[in-house]
Protein backbone atom coordinates (compact mmCIF):
# COMPACT_ATOMS: atom_id res chain seq x y z
CA UNK A 1 0.00 0.00 0.00
CA UNK A 2 2.95 2.47 1.10
CA UNK A 3 4.61 1.78 -2.69
CA UNK A 4 1.30 2.51 -4.04
CA UNK A 5 1.41 5.86 -2.81
CA UNK A 6 5.20 6.29 -3.45
CA UNK A 7 4.10 5.50 -7.39
CA UNK A 8 0.75 7.83 -7.19
CA UNK A 9 3.15 10.76 -5.86
CA UNK A 10 5.80 10.40 -8.52
CA UNK A 11 3.64 10.68 -11.46
CA UNK A 12 1.89 13.54 -9.74
CA UNK A 13 5.20 15.03 -9.14
CA UNK A 14 5.96 14.16 -12.80
CA UNK A 15 3.48 15.04 -14.16
CA UNK A 16 3.58 18.94 -12.73
CA UNK A 17 7.51 19.01 -13.75
CA UNK A 18 5.90 18.67 -16.90
CA UNK A 19 3.32 20.85 -17.23
CA UNK A 20 5.84 23.83 -15.66
CA UNK A 21 8.43 22.71 -18.21
CA UNK A 22 5.69 23.12 -20.84
CA UNK A 23 4.58 26.47 -19.96
CA UNK A 24 8.68 27.69 -19.64
CA UNK A 25 9.21 26.59 -22.98
CA UNK A 26 6.31 28.21 -24.19
CA UNK A 27 7.00 31.92 -23.72
CA UNK A 28 10.88 31.37 -24.50
CA UNK A 29 9.74 29.87 -27.76
CA UNK A 30 7.90 32.55 -28.49
CA UNK A 31 9.92 34.97 -27.47
CA UNK A 32 12.57 33.57 -30.01
CA UNK A 33 10.22 33.66 -32.47
CA UNK A 34 9.39 37.34 -32.22
CA UNK A 35 13.12 37.94 -31.98
CA UNK A 36 13.58 36.26 -35.64
CA UNK A 37 10.76 37.24 -37.11
CA UNK A 38 9.38 40.78 -35.67
CA UNK A 39 6.93 41.31 -38.97
CA UNK A 40 4.39 38.63 -39.48
CA UNK A 41 4.84 36.63 -42.58
CA UNK A 42 1.12 35.69 -43.59
CA UNK A 43 -2.54 36.01 -42.77
CA UNK A 44 -4.36 32.97 -40.69
CA UNK A 45 -8.17 33.89 -40.61
CA UNK A 46 -10.69 31.71 -38.68
CA UNK A 47 -13.64 31.15 -40.87
CA UNK A 48 -17.09 31.16 -39.00
CA UNK A 49 -18.23 34.68 -40.23
CA UNK A 50 -17.68 36.32 -43.05
CA UNK A 51 -16.71 39.82 -41.40
CA UNK A 52 -13.50 37.85 -40.93
CA UNK A 53 -13.08 36.62 -44.35
CA UNK A 54 -14.00 40.76 -45.82
CA UNK A 55 -11.56 42.05 -42.89
CA UNK A 56 -8.50 40.35 -44.28
CA UNK A 57 -9.53 40.79 -47.61
CA UNK A 58 -9.13 44.25 -47.09
CA UNK A 59 -5.91 44.56 -45.24
CA UNK A 60 -3.86 41.87 -47.59
CA UNK A 61 -4.47 44.47 -50.14
CA UNK A 62 -2.06 46.95 -48.16
CA UNK A 63 0.55 43.63 -47.88
CA UNK A 64 0.44 41.97 -51.36
CA UNK A 65 2.78 39.48 -50.54
CA UNK A 66 1.46 38.12 -47.64
CA UNK A 67 -0.44 34.52 -48.48
CA UNK A 68 -3.72 34.33 -46.95
CA UNK A 69 -4.70 30.85 -44.71
CA UNK A 70 -8.44 30.31 -44.32
CA UNK A 71 -9.20 27.83 -42.32
CA UNK A 72 -12.81 25.91 -42.43
CA UNK A 73 -14.77 29.08 -43.86
CA UNK A 74 -18.49 28.08 -43.95
CA UNK A 75 -18.86 28.33 -47.23
CA UNK A 76 -15.59 28.19 -49.73
CA UNK A 77 -16.65 29.11 -52.42
CA UNK A 78 -17.99 32.75 -50.91
CA UNK A 79 -14.60 33.01 -49.13
CA UNK A 80 -13.08 32.81 -52.36
CA UNK A 81 -15.27 35.21 -54.10
CA UNK A 82 -14.58 37.44 -51.26
CA UNK A 83 -11.00 37.49 -51.86
CA UNK A 84 -11.56 37.67 -55.87
CA UNK A 85 -13.86 40.90 -55.27
CA UNK A 86 -10.40 42.82 -53.78
CA UNK A 87 -8.32 40.99 -56.67
CA UNK A 88 -6.78 38.98 -54.76
CA UNK A 89 -5.26 36.03 -56.58
CA UNK A 90 -5.91 32.45 -55.87
CA UNK A 91 -2.55 31.49 -55.65
CA UNK A 92 -2.37 33.61 -52.44
CA UNK A 93 -5.19 32.27 -50.81
CA UNK A 94 -5.23 29.18 -49.22
CA UNK A 95 -8.77 27.65 -47.81
CA UNK A 96 -8.31 24.38 -45.61
CA UNK A 97 -11.44 22.93 -44.23
CA UNK A 98 -9.93 20.08 -42.43
CA UNK A 99 -10.85 22.06 -38.94
CA UNK A 100 -14.03 21.22 -37.09
CA UNK A 101 -13.82 23.62 -33.92
CA UNK A 102 -11.74 26.47 -33.08
CA UNK A 103 -8.87 23.94 -31.56
CA UNK A 104 -8.51 22.51 -34.92
CA UNK A 105 -8.17 25.40 -36.59
CA UNK A 106 -4.90 26.07 -35.12
CA UNK A 107 -3.74 22.12 -35.11
CA UNK A 108 -4.75 21.22 -38.54
CA UNK A 109 -2.41 23.96 -39.98
CA UNK A 110 0.41 24.56 -37.89
CA UNK A 111 2.42 21.39 -39.10
CA UNK A 112 2.14 22.70 -42.39
CA UNK A 113 3.22 26.43 -41.06
CA UNK A 114 6.26 25.40 -39.67
CA UNK A 115 6.84 23.30 -43.37
CA UNK A 116 6.71 26.37 -44.60
CA UNK A 117 8.86 27.81 -41.94
CA UNK A 118 6.55 30.47 -41.00
CA UNK A 119 7.40 31.93 -37.65
CA UNK A 120 5.05 35.02 -37.14
CA UNK A 121 1.38 35.39 -38.57
CA UNK A 122 -1.28 37.56 -38.14
CA UNK A 123 -4.07 35.71 -36.20
CA UNK A 124 -7.41 37.10 -37.19
CA UNK A 125 -10.71 36.47 -35.77
CA UNK A 126 -13.99 38.32 -34.36
CA UNK A 127 -13.26 40.47 -31.23
CA UNK A 128 -15.87 38.11 -28.88
CA UNK A 129 -13.71 35.15 -30.40
CA UNK A 130 -10.31 36.81 -30.10
CA UNK A 131 -9.51 36.03 -25.96
CA UNK A 132 -10.33 31.71 -26.93
CA UNK A 133 -7.93 32.39 -29.92
CA UNK A 134 -5.14 33.98 -28.26
CA UNK A 135 -5.05 31.03 -25.34
CA UNK A 136 -4.79 28.49 -28.17
CA UNK A 137 -2.70 29.94 -30.56
CA UNK A 138 -0.14 30.58 -27.41
CA UNK A 139 -0.31 26.80 -26.57
CA UNK A 140 -0.11 25.48 -30.14
CA UNK A 141 1.56 28.19 -31.70
CA UNK A 142 3.99 28.75 -29.17
CA UNK A 143 4.75 25.10 -28.63
CA UNK A 144 6.32 25.24 -32.00
CA UNK A 145 7.97 28.07 -32.49
CA UNK A 146 5.24 30.22 -33.89
CA UNK A 147 4.30 34.22 -32.76
CA UNK A 148 0.99 35.70 -34.06
CA UNK A 149 -0.17 39.05 -33.79
CA UNK A 150 -3.95 39.14 -32.80
CA UNK A 151 -5.84 41.48 -35.00
CA UNK A 152 -9.88 41.37 -34.02
CA UNK A 153 -12.94 41.88 -36.56
CA UNK A 154 -15.34 44.12 -34.27
CA UNK A 155 -19.33 42.82 -33.77
CA UNK A 156 -21.71 42.52 -31.72
CA UNK A 157 -22.01 39.50 -29.92
CA UNK A 158 -20.93 39.03 -26.16
CA UNK A 159 -17.18 37.67 -25.32
CA UNK A 160 -17.18 33.94 -25.08
CA UNK A 161 -17.19 32.37 -21.42
CA UNK A 162 -14.54 31.45 -19.41
CA UNK A 163 -15.29 27.75 -19.28
CA UNK A 164 -15.16 27.92 -23.28
CA UNK A 165 -11.48 29.35 -22.97
CA UNK A 166 -10.34 27.24 -20.03
CA UNK A 167 -12.05 23.93 -22.32
CA UNK A 168 -9.31 24.61 -25.39
CA UNK A 169 -6.42 25.34 -23.11
CA UNK A 170 -7.20 21.82 -21.59
CA UNK A 171 -7.72 20.39 -25.04
CA UNK A 172 -4.72 22.03 -26.33
CA UNK A 173 -2.45 20.88 -23.57
CA UNK A 174 -3.98 17.60 -24.48
CA UNK A 175 -3.16 17.72 -28.17
CA UNK A 176 0.40 19.02 -27.17
CA UNK A 177 0.81 15.56 -25.19
CA UNK A 178 -1.28 13.62 -27.34
CA UNK A 179 -1.12 14.89 -30.77
CA UNK A 180 -5.25 14.61 -30.31
CA UNK A 181 -7.54 17.56 -29.82
CA UNK A 182 -10.62 15.47 -28.14
CA UNK A 183 -12.78 16.65 -30.23
CA UNK A 184 -13.87 13.44 -31.49
CA UNK A 185 -15.58 12.79 -27.82
CA UNK A 186 -17.94 15.52 -28.52
CA UNK A 187 -19.50 16.37 -31.81
CA UNK A 188 -20.98 20.02 -30.49
CA UNK A 189 -17.58 21.40 -29.50
CA UNK A 190 -17.02 24.63 -30.95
Amino acid sequence: MKQFHLIKKYWIFAFAGFILILVLIIPLRLAIAYTYTPQPQAFFTLGGEPAREQFTAELAQWYPSLEIWVSSPPVPEKTRKTFQAVDIPNTQLHIDTRAIDTVTNFTSLVSDFKKLQLQHLYLITSDFHMPRAKAIATLVFGSRGIAFTPLSVPSDRPKETTLHIIRDIARSLLWIVTGRTGASFNPTID
